[in-house]
């Protein structure tokens, strides 16, 4: 897997961080540098080690499922990218965020929900042999200046451009779910 194609999909895991930072950014009309940091360390630290976590449990089912294991990393993220199509266009808003609440279990029970995906992935690289750390550092760094930037986006803009940027993340993982499995039966190269 080549480092642009990382580089989508962790712009992909990235929009459930993205769109909770950017909800987060709306308790507060004032930007903080500090807060925003943290935020974005929080996000960025799960998004970063769920791939690891679910890379290593992959690696040891390998051997097992190599035959169709492309299928499985395309069938995995066009379902984690679908969900969040879904909860793009869902009237339902979330209620994690509603909370003042940011303290250290608030911010790590968002986290890990937002990373959850990022864990199915990591299991998809194990399939595809892709280097975990180098994605992992990927991931963070970029769910992190997204986060980041989701705050000040949220203190300036508020809620319009949440559900876009679920939408825009859920394409982007179906379609690097796609080009693996094209590039797989060498419908093009890579």
């Amino acid at each position: 897997m080549s480092i642009f194609w990382i580089f989508l999909t962790a712009v992909g895991l990235s929009m459930d961080s993205f769109a909770m930072a950017i909800a987060l950014g709306l308790r507060n009309a004032r930007f903080e540098w500090r807060r925003a940091c943290k935020i974005g360390l929080f996000f960025g630290a799960f998004q970063g080690v769920m791939p690891i976590i679910g890379f290593f449990l992959g690696f040891q089912f390998y051997a097992y499922i190599a035959s169709f294991a492309y299928w499985i990393a395309f069938l995995l993220l066009a379902s984690i990218g679908g969900n969040m199509i879904r909860e793009a266009f869902s009237s339902d808003a979330k209620t994690s965020c509603d909370s003042n609440d940011e303290s250290f279990l608030a911010l790590s029970s968002l986290s890990l929900a937002t990373s959850i995906d990022a864990f199915a992935v990591g299991f998809s690289f194990a399939c595809l042999r892709a280097d975990i750390f180098i994605s992992s550092l990927i991931i963070f760094f970029i769910t992190f200046v997204l986060s980041f930037l989701g705050v000040k986006i949220g203190c300036i803009c508020g809620e319009k451009y949440k559900s876009k940027a679920e939408l825009a993340g859920g394409v982007i993982l179906i379609l690097t779910g796609l080009k693996i499995l094209l590039e797989h039966y060498n419908f093009f190269l890579s």
